[in-house]
This record gives structure tokens, C-alpha cells and sequence, in this order.
């Protein structure tokens, strides 16, 4: 899994690339909070229009980084979802807690 980060407005927007699964589920997270971390970033959309599957573990990437986020009085928010990690997100009931967008755009907007 590749990951690209870009700082825009205040906004941490990660670009995911490949598979989220349990065989890239911890570097994953740890560049992600490494990042948070250095940064105090509050802010961030997760880019999922390139990844091609993801898993329970990615779930819990998620999730992780949400509560993360939660706990600094922060925001996540996820874009550009395809039809098999929304599968993913609908019946993992990750919708509930996590507002998805179009687009980073409409996400900044948003948030």
C-alpha cells in the first residue's frame, strides 16, 4: 500500500493506494498518527479512490483514527469510495460514525 499526504487549508488529505488489509494495516496506521502527531493536525479526509480492497483490519485503521481524531476535538471524513470498499464501509456500520463525500472538495466544505 502506497499512501500520499498533502496539507491543504488545514486539512490532512491522505491518498491510499492498493490494498488495506492485515498485511498493511499497521505501517498504514502508524504513518498516518505519525503524521497527525508532527503536524497537530485536526483535519483529515481519507482518499480511498484507489484502493482495490480492504479488509476488517482496515476497518480498524479507520476506526483508530477516528477515535484519534475524536480525542483532539478533531475530524475525519472519507472520499471517493468504490463500490467494494463502500460494501466494506455499509455493513461494517462505518457510515454511522464517519461522513463520506464525492470528493475532497465537498469534504472540505463540509467540514
Amino acid at each position: 500500500m502506497d499512501i500520499k499526504f498533502s496539507n491543504v487549508d488545514g486539512f490532512l488529505i491522505i491518498e491510499l493506494i492498493g490494498e488495506l488489509d492485515h498485511h498493511s494495516a499497521e505501517e498504514v496506521r502508524v504513518k498516518i498518527d505519525d503524521r497527525i502527531d508532527r503536524d497537530n493536525i485536526k483535519k483529515v479526509i481519507l482518499n480511498f479512490r484507489n484502493v482495490t480492497f480492504m479488509d476488517s483490519s482496515g476497518i480498524g485503521v479507520v476506526i483508530g483514527r477516528y477515535r484519534k481524531l475524536k480525542n483532539k476535538a478533531g475530524h475525519i471524513s472519507v472520499v471517493e469510495i468504490n463500490k467494494r470498499v463502500d460494501k466494506v464501509f455499509a455493513l461494517s456500520g462505518l457510515y454511522k460514525i464517519i461522513k463520506a463525500y464525492k470528493n475532497v472538495q465537498e469534504a472540505m466544505e463540509s467540514m
